[in-house]
């Protein structure tokens, strides 16, 4: 967890310094490191005067400073009773001799983000005493991390006591999440690796204030809470997304049910897992009511250990994702402006500064605070919000469209809060326009000439070029067009014309593109046959389509249909091989006309008997222009 702030002014090295001390010597898990025995691991928390931490001093220029903060919040600890690393280390950069920027690491493990204002109101105090000569003068702290975990247990109970508060709390969650979705569906960019990397970024958004009024006075009119408005649209834009009706959200929550706590550094915060039922198409106001009650349940249950509860419920486990839910949604409703306010120290001016883990623990993370207004401290300002990613499955872009279709669903729910969430339009103008105007420009100019002229067009440009290759074997453009002007010759012998069809049987290779090509410079159309259907299909699709002939090996006429009375061209035949040598190329052929027939191919027959699809020579020239643009072919 990194807090990073730059520092203009004059600093006292050596009272930031002894501040950092005091600060470990008050918060004991600031000095708690981990042992393991053949019991398991567990904390030894070493002695203030023996884990005064280092103030660890970088020179950086300006232009150097933030890939150099973003490198130092991104370096890991070894909290091994052995290392002697404790879980906060500072890091001072040099930028001038008035100017420098703190990061303060922290590791989750003994802190949270709550815990970042009593840490900046603790370091702002002892900083201000040392400057001033004196050790600081604050009251003991009334418990320590220690004791909150050993009350925790205490409350809690044990899990074979079914009358503990623990057995309850079990029994609610395993019933509250008993068949939920092992993973949701979004529009992901890429395909979920095998095993995650938890690289992520993040992109700054905000709610503005007029929104967030509304989003307010909404949550107040249903006795919701903002956070409930904020989830119930995530919730919608979910499921809009394809993500399905039932959707798992997880959410942060502080734990500091008791006093006693605000004042203390500190792993505090469980994860609840909050299921939102979108389905119905509920209004806004509907699904806030959903939310609501299914919130209020769950934050009745909120003390069971998040790790706790993913062995109860026990979801199909995966090094790729995140068990039980994979968005989440966090909500902080602490006074921003207070924590920074604490951060003014002596002779310093202090402003916040970015430091970027370069982490996505989720697959999606939305992260909300309140800003306060700098005219009054009543009045709002919106929200600050932060979507963080996993760079494994999105891109920036796709997620900065994310953020503005939120916002516009929220914007929905608080126009028409009676209208059904999946009415509201998540495109703006320019999306309207993309998807309607310019992704349906595909307006080219189609020559006025079929498939066979194209064909011999491109053979007197690069007659000696390879035109094909199959199994071995390679055709020039023109040692393709001689056999296929053969073949034609062949089959308008044996009465294949316009408007006719020409049943063809034979696996991918040479002989069925000179067959192809031979078809229609007979003026005649095709009718495609795979080998692998059953039989009964192929014979109905010979008889709807009544071929003049059947061009195919003697390999595969043991599969084909011999009741029906289609005459057939063996092409392995030795009589057809002979006869196809002795004759010539330059005969007048009926060449097909643009609305003449190019192929029939058939349905899949799900809903019925298949039907019969009649492509003419026009739409075939038409889609090979697109796709020999589309892709570049030359």
């Amino acid at each position: 967890i990194p807090v990073a702030l730059r520092l203009s002014g004059a600093l006292d090295r050596d009272a930031l310094r002894l501040a950092l001390a005091d600060l470990v010597e008050r918060h004991e898990s600031l000095r708690t490191v981990f042992a393991e025995d053949g019991e398991g691991a567990y904390q030894v928390v070493r002695d203030a005067a023996e884990a005064r931490p280092e103030l660890i001093v970088v020179e950086s220029g300006r232009e150097e400073v933030g890939q150099s903060l973003k490198e130092a919040a991104r370096r890991g600890f070894d909290l091994s009773a052995e290392s002697g690393e404790l879980p906060l280390r500072a890091t001072l950069f040099e930028v001038d001799a008035d100017e420098h920027v703190l990061l303060l690491l922290l590791h989750h493990i003994v802190s949270d983000a709550w815990s970042r204002a009593p840490l900046a109101r603790d370091l702002t105090a002892a900083y201000a005493a040392r400057v001033a000569g004196e050790a600081p003068h604050w009251a003991p702290l009334p418990v320590q991390y220690a004791d909150y975990s050993l009350w925790q247990r205490e409350v809690l109970g044990s899990e074979d006591d079914p009358d503990s508060e623990i057995s309850r709390q079990l029994g609610y969650w395993t019933g509250a999440l008993a068949g939920l979705p092992d993973q949701l569906e979004l529009p992901y960019d890429r395909p979920r690796p095998s095993v995650a990397t938890y690289r992520g970024d993040r992109i700054p958004f905000e709610v503005p204030a007029e929104l967030y009024d509304r989003v307010v006075a909404l949550a107040r009119e249903r006795q919701a809470s903002p956070f409930m408005v904020l989830q119930a649209a995530l919730a919608a834009l979910l499921t809009r997304l394809g993500a399905g009706t039932d959707i798992p959200i997880g959410t942060p929550i502080a734990g500091r049910t008791d006093g006693t706590l605000d004042d203390l550094i500190g792993v505090f915060i469980n994860t609840l897992v909050l299921r939102t039922d979108t389905s119905g198409r509920p209004t806004a106001h509907t699904l806030i009511d959903r939310v609501r009650a299914q919130n209020l349940a769950a934050y009745a249950n909120q003390d069971l250990p998040f790790e706790r509860l993913v062995e109860a419920v026990n979801p199909e486990r995966s090094l790729s994702r995140h068990p039980l839910f994979q968005v989440l949604l966090a909500f902080n409703n602490t006074d921003t402006a207070a924590v920074d306010g604490v951060t003014q120290l002596p002779g310093l001016t202090v402003s916040r500064a970015t430091a970027d883990t370069g982490v996505g623990k989720f697959d999606l993370s939305f992260a909300f605070a309140e800003r306060a207004s700098t005219e009054a401290a009543s009045t709002r300002a919106g929200l600050q919000g932060v979507l963080e990613y996993s760079t494994d499955l999105f891109d920036q872009s796709t997620v900065e469209a994310l953020g503005r279709r939120y916002l516009r669903l929220l914007q929905a729910m608080v126009d028409a809060p009676d209208a059904p969430v999946d009415q509201a339009e998540l495109l703006d103008g320019s999306e309207v326009h993309t998807l309607l105007v310019d992704w349906n420009e595909t307006v080219c100019e189609v020559p006025g000439r079929s498939v066979v002229e194209l064909f011999e067009e491109r053979v007197a440009a690069v007659p000696d070029a390879e035109a094909v290759v199959a199994g071995g074997v390679s055709l020039s453009y023109r040692e393709l067009d001689a056999r296929a002007e053969r073949l034609a010759v062949l089959l308008a012998e044996r009465g294949v014309g316009a408007e006719r069809f020409v049943a063809v049987a034979l696996p991918r290779s040479v002989d069925l593109v000179v067959a192809l090509l031979a078809v229609w410079k007979a003026g005649a159309a095709y009718l495609p046959l795979d080998t692998e259907y059953p039989a009964e299909r192929l014979a109905y699709m010979l008889q709807d389509a009544d071929p003049v002939l059947l061009l195919t090996t003697s390999g595969l006429t043991s599969v084909l249909p011999e009741e029906l009375a289609v005459p057939r061209v063996l092409l392995d035949d030795p009589g057809t091989v002979d006869a196809l040598a002795r004759l010539t190329t330059g005969r007048p052929l009926a060449r097909p006309d643009l609305a003449n027939p190019a192929y029939v191919i058939y349905t899949s027959g799900s809903t019925g008997r298949p039907k019969g699809v009649v492509v003419p020579q026009g739409p075939l020239v038409n889609f090979l222009v697109a796709m020999r643009d589309r892709f570049e072919l030359g």
